[in-house]
């Protein structure tokens, strides 16, 4: 989806549409109900559009007219932002950052990464590149396995207390207004285990927990009046907090 400032939320969701012929309604489906929803340019449309997000990604479900529509059980989404501080642009509600699971700054490409962007489009064209041979990796169900198989990995308690000494570091710490919610302590658990299991690990390590926690957290602070005005940014504290939360042994 393409946002634009002038998008509807039933653009997204989907609509009720009546139909002369049967003279009753029935619900045209949206473009969120995919497997993967790529959001381009999400902080482009007001909140109220950016809200309609608000029930598919946390219930994979679309309530309209009283009638429940859900999701497939794959639903993921993905979002570009802009830099907050380009002209027409509108910050994301909080309630929506905190559904995120992840929030990574791509930054720019490396000098070699964009050479090779500029090799490419000499050799076919300004504007026309050389696309990948892509080929499918993974089914549907065994991707659901996967998601399933995370459940194996083991979590000792002394994890589970460090994990919730991070999410509780957030809300004491003097530089952050609103700290992280119940829900960033269910993500950063979720988000260990899953890298445990990519790097071929059956159990969370601290190092597991310290690798996702900033892309998992900071996106979820709210930095207080003075730490703006110090210039303090949200990874700065996330590196606070993980220096001063001793490392279970």
């Amino acid at each position: 989806i393409q946002l634009t400032l002038d998008m509807l939320p039933a653009e997204i969701t989907g609509t009720s549409i009546y139909d002369l012929n049967t003279k009753s309604f029935s619900f045209r489906k949206g473009p969120v109900f995919t497997e993967l929803l790529l959001a381009d340019e999400i902080n482009r449309t007001p909140p109220k559009t950016q809200s309609a997000l608000l029930e598919a990604m946390e219930e994979h479900q679309v309530t309209t007219d009283g009638e429940r529509h859900p999701l497939s059980p794959l639903f993921t989404v993905i979002a570009t932002l802009n830099p907050i501080e380009l002209e027409g642009t509108f910050p994301l509600p909080e309630a929506q950052l905190d559904r995120f699971l992840l929030k990574i700054n791509m930054g720019y490409p490396s000098p070699e990464a964009e050479k090779a962007l500029l090799a490419n489009a000499s050799q076919y064209g300004t504007r026309r590149f050389q696309r990948p041979s892509l080929q499918p990796v993974a089914s549907a169900s065994e991707l659901l396995e996967c998601r399933h198989r995370l459940k194996d990995i083991t979590v000792t308690d002394a994890m589970l207390d460090y994990i919730l000494e991070i999410i509780q570091n957030t809300r004491k710490n003097p530089n952050i207004e609103l700290g992280c919610s119940p829900r960033a302590a269910l993500a950063l658990l979720a988000a260990s285990r899953a890298y445990a299991a990519i790097h071929g690990q059956s159990y969370v390590t601290p190092d597991h927990v310290k690798a996702v926690t900033p892309a998992v957290i900071q996106h979820r602070l709210i930095l207080s009046a003075d730490a703006e005005l110090d210039d303090i940014k949200p990874s700065d504290v996330v590196k606070q907090i993980l220096n001063k939360v001793p490392i279970p042994r």
